[in-house]
């Protein structure tokens, strides 16, 4: 049973779809659940040698405009403020380094749709969720579902 005074931590998982309706939508209904206090994190997607060479050595500029994008609009969401981590290119590494260096509850990860989801054809949901932390997998309706 959740203690009243310490709010659930979930940590938000996200690169495109992090300003998206279906993950604002999520965060809002989370947030109504119960006390929760949310971050978001970005993997620092590496493009071009970055993948082979050293992906640390790619600057954070993509991860922190995705960040200064869409936080105002979670923060709106929750109802309160979103703090913010830019993680490792990897994101089941991302997702570990957090959970390890900052202690979560629960993991929301919002992600393109199965079509085209590199996050889901590595299945980071059915990853995190072997770290023992209740998993929400976010992804856009595809317009040939509806």
């Amino acid at each position: 049973m959740e203690s009243s005074e310490a709010p659930t931590r979930v940590l938000v998982v996200a690169h495109k779809t992090a300003a998206t309706q279906p993950l604002l939508d999520a965060v809002r209904e989370r947030a109504q659940r119960g006390p929760c206090a949310f971050t978001l994190l970005v993997p620092n997607a590496t493009h071009g040698l970055h993948k082979v060479v050293d992906p640390e050595d790619q600057g954070a500029g993509e991860a922190r405009a995705v960040i200064d994008h869409a936080v105002p609009l979670l923060s709106e969401a929750a109802g309160m403020p979103v703090e913010s981590i830019v993680g490792d290119p990897d994101p089941g590494a991302a997702v570990q380094d957090a959970i390890n260096l900052h202690g979560f509850d629960e993991v929301i990860i919002s992600t393109l749709s199965a079509r085209v989801s590199r996050w889901l054809k590595l299945d980071l949901p059915s990853k995190v969720s072997g770290m023992g932390l209740p998993v929400t997998t976010v992804t856009p309706k595809d317009v040939a579902e509806a």
